[in-house]
């Protein structure tokens, strides 16, 4: 064969294995993403269809809640060895997301130390949103020592805010994250007590941020689900929240109301997924409560295992979402708590 009669077979080979890939579901997503109309004839921008992998999912991620990492500290070790755990795992997943307090101070000191344990691991992307903790370097003094009597120690949360946005990359506390086409909305406690006094330890969202999720909302695909993440739990239904909740909780309620397949997960509570406490109510959305890597609580908010570091394991299948919770301290899923809610 000459040179010339081999490149044309080589051309030739090419177009029908082009073709063939076509045919995939991965060029299908690949034409979509690209709006070029396939031999199916797909609509330009249509919605693009999702890779499955071998076990049936769309997308794996952990949900981590309430970190609190600080130097040296055992709560920083926790989070060390539950990402060597998961590391360790060999399970595929395509991203990781920290709901709040991921720090236990909010210190320039605390996030180093937090990014220097991710720096030691090959991790996708992560998305994190803001807890009350991460607003807690108004109460440290210049040697970083708890100093109630000269709060806020000459800091802002406006401070607090910026630092959160600098180490995690995002321009607002508040942010959208798409992985494998699932979304995820991150929302943000904004203030802290330096700026408004009266939410405690509550969660306030602006009504920029209360519009931007209704805007998110309403871009919302009913065939597919969709992930809100906050820190603060919600008050009872039919009230707004107080210190330690979510405060605007009826508006947070009502924008997410007329919306299916919706699925909304808190911290704070450092509640056992062993314990008795209930981690799965169902509203108009199903509504899931972590626990804690830095500190596992039983239900009189006590410590009785200082190992336990507990996290969420969420997976996306055509016609269902699977939660399974994590012991890392026992490298371990935790039978008790496992939930399979169909999508229909």
């Amino acid at each position: 064969m000459n040179r010339r009669s081999f490149l044309k077979w080589l051309l030739a080979f090419l177009a029908v294995l082009a073709a063939s890939f076509a045919f995939t579901p991965l060029g299908k997503w690949f034409r979509a993403r690209l709006n070029i109309n396939g031999p199916e004839g797909e609509a330009e921008g249509a919605e693009p269809e999702i890779p499955v992998r071998d076990d049936g999912s769309f997308l794996g991620v952990f949900v981590m809640s309430d970190l609190h990492v600080s130097q040296g500290s055992e709560a920083a070790r926790h989070f060390d060895f539950s990402l060597k755990d998961v590391k360790a795992l060999g399970t595929r997943f395509d991203g990781l997301i920290l709901t709040g307090d991921n720090t236990d101070g909010g210190s320039e000191e605390d996030y180093k130390e937090l990014q220097r344990i991710l720096g030691k691991y090959k991790l996708p992307p992560i998305h994190a949103n803001l807890g009350n903790h991460d607003f807690y370097d108004v109460w440290l003094d210049k040697e970083g020592s708890w100093n109630r009597e000269n709060m806020p120690n000459g800091k802002t949360d406006k401070m607090s805010r910026e630092r959160f946005q600098k180490y995690f990359r995002t321009d607002k506390p508040y942010h959208k994250a798409e992985l494998n086409g699932i979304t995820f909305l991150m929302l943000s406690q904004e203030v802290y007590i330096q700026e408004k006094p009266e939410v405690g330890e509550g969660a306030w969202y602006s009504d920029e941020q209360m519009n931007w999720l209704k805007g998110q909302m309403k871009q919302h695909k009913n065939d597919r689900p969709i992930f809100v993440m906050t820190h603060q739990p919600l008050p009872p239904k039919g009230r707004n929240g107080g210190t330690h909740q979510l405060i605007r909780a009826k508006e947070f309620r009502a924008i997410l109301k007329p919306y299916k397949h919706v699925f909304v997960f808190c911290g704070h509570r450092h509640q056992d997924l062993e314990g008795p406490a209930q981690h799965y109510v169902k509203e108009t959305f199903h509504y899931f409560h972590n626990s804690s890597l830095g500190k596992v609580m039983n239900t009189k908010f006590e410590v009785t295992d200082k190992e336990k570091a507990q996290s969420l394991y969420v997976q996306v299948f055509k016609d269902k979402v699977l939660i399974r919770g994590r012991a890392h301290d026992k490298q371990s899923w935790i039978e008790s708590a496992e939930w399979a809610i169909p999508i229909q």
